[in-house]
C-alpha cells in the first residue's frame, strides 16, 4: 500500500474524493459553491441529498463530476419499497451515483433477507442505467461479523462499492474497518471511507488501508495539503 501512496498524484487523489454537502440546512449558494468547487478540483462526485439532484445535475451538466444521491439517509430505516422508489426517482432526476444506507436494525435482528433485498433492488435499478451503486454499512453500530456479512452480500449482489459511514453516526471511518471491508470484498469491489476524514493524514491512512473512494467535506483542504507535500 505504501507504493500506492508513492504513486498517488494530486489529480488522482482529487479524482477519488466525493465532495459532500449532506446537511439538512443551507442556502442555494452552498450548493452552487459545492458544484463549482467539485468542478474546479475535478472531484469524483458531489454527494448530496436527493432534493438537490436536479440542481446539481444542471450545474454540472458540462462537467465530468458525477452527481451522487444519498438514499435512505441517514438512518437506513425506510422500507425496501421506499428505498427502491427513492433510487429510481433520483436517477430520473439526474443522479449518476447512488449511496444507500442499509437497514441496520434488520441486520442486527438477523433479517438478512431484508438487507439482501434492498441491496439487490438498488443494483437492479442502477446497473441498467449505468449508475454507480454503493452500500453504506454505518460501521460504528456493527460488529466485525456483521460488517463481514453485509460485505459478502454486497459482493454477491454485484455492488460497485461498500462504504463505511454516513457521517451522522457515533463514529466515522477507521482504518480497521476499511481493511476489513477490503479483505472481504477483494479487489473487484470498491471501498469508500467516509465520516471524520478531515485532514491529509487521515485520508492517506484510509487509502493505505484499501479505500478507493473518500467521502468528505474537507476535500479542498486535503488536496491542497497534498499539493504542498508533493512540491
Amino acid at each position: 500500500m505504501d507504493q500506492i501512496i508513492k504513486n498517488l498524484t494530486v489529480e488522482s487523489l482529487a479524482g477519488i474524493i466525493d465532495h459532500t454537502f449532506l446537511k439538512p440546512f443551507g442556502t442555494a449558494a452552498d450548493i452552487e459553491k459545492l458544484c463549482a468547487e467539485a468542478d474546479k478540483y475535478k472531484f469524483a462526485m458531489v454527494a448530496i441529498n436527493p432534493a438537490e439532484v436536479i440542481t446539481c445535475a444542471a450545474l454540472l451538466k458540462d462537467s465530468p463530476v458525477r452527481v451522487g444521491a444519498a438514499i435512505g439517509f441517514p438512518l437506513g430505516q425506510n422500507t425496501t419499497e421506499c428505498k427502491a422508489f427513492e433510487t429510481r426517482d433520483a436517477i430520473e432526476k439526474g443522479a449518476t451515483e447512488i449511496d444507500t444506507v442499509i437497514n441496520i436494525r434488520a441486520l442486527q435482528k438477523g433479517q438478512l433477507d431484508i438487507v439482501r433485498e434492498e441491496i439487490r433492488n438498488m443494483v437492479s435499478i442502477c446497473k441498467p442505467a449505468g449508475v454507480i451503486c454503493k452500500v453504506i454499512l454505518e460501521t460504528c453500530y456493527l460488529t466485525d461479523e456483521q460488517k463481514e456479512t453485509v460485505c459478502l452480500i454486497a459482493k454477491e449482489e454485484n455492488v460497485d462499492f461498500v462504504k463505511t459511514s454516513t457521517g451522522f453516526g457515533t463514529a466515522g471511518a477507521t482504518a480497521h474497518d476499511v481493511a476489513l471491508m477490503r479483505r472481504v470484498v477483494g479487489s473487484d469491489v470498491g471501498v469508500k471511507a467516509s465520516g471524520g476524514i478531515r485532514d491529509l493524514d487521515t485520508a492517506l491512512a484510509m487509502i493505505k488501508a484499501g479505500a478507493t473512494r473518500l467521502g468528505t467535506s474537507s476535500g479542498i483542504a486535503i488536496v491542497e495539503a497534498y499539493m504542498k507535500l508533493k512540491k
